[in-house]
């Protein structure tokens, strides 16, 4: 026999062979896989607190020793009637020296008012507030696929690229390791 004869003969049974055992695997179970048509990521909300300070510059009112303004109500009297006491005469001089007098301790009221408010002094507060962070954090994908003419979705946690696989007409979802 010659030698090309058989080798042609051996490289041809080898090659229906492959071939039928390639049709043979794909019809008995071998891969089959779903179209995927879209693929939707899907994106948790985390929201995270946190404080957040600050040094502020505050200016306070110093504490009031004389709440009533006794103090320069009083001076303000005195001082008021004395002056009131050099005007006029007789009985003039006396009515001068009460205007004064009434005059004065108003004034000297209000004098000691306007001090008070003035009297502050200055501080550095912290001041701390809540603020909220987010984020996003991936979770999953919404697969829309085609099977056997069928339009379907499924959630993964991966996504699937442009095909998943099928066994026994069902998803394989995960492999096993």
């Amino acid at each position: 026999m010659n030698k090309s004869l058989l080798v042609g003969a051996v490289l041809g049974a080898v090659g229906v062979t492959a071939g039928g055992a390639v049709a043979t695997y794909s019809l008995v179970g071998g891969p089959d896989y779903a179209d995927v048509l879209a693929v939707e990521p899907i994106n948790e909300t985390i929201k995270t607190p946190r404080q957040e300070c600050r040094d502020v510059t505050v200016t306070r009112q110093r504490p009031v020793q004389d709440e009533h303004k006794i103090a320069g109500t009083a001076i303000g009297a005195v001082v008021g009637g004395l002056l009131g006491n050099q005007i006029g005469g007789g009985s003039g001089k006396k009515i001068a020296t009460a205007a004064g007098a009434i005059g004065g301790g108003y004034a000297g009221n209000k004098v000691q008012g306007n001090m008070q408010a003035n009297d502050t002094y200055t501080t550095t507060e912290n001041r701390c507030k809540t603020v909220t962070d987010t984020s996003q954090k991936l979770v999953g994908y919404n697969v829309k696929y085609e099977l056997d003419g069928k339009v379907s979705q499924v959630r993964m946690s991966e996504d699937p690229g442009s095909r998943i696989p099928v066994k026994d007409g069902k998803l394989v979802l995960s492999e096993a390791q």
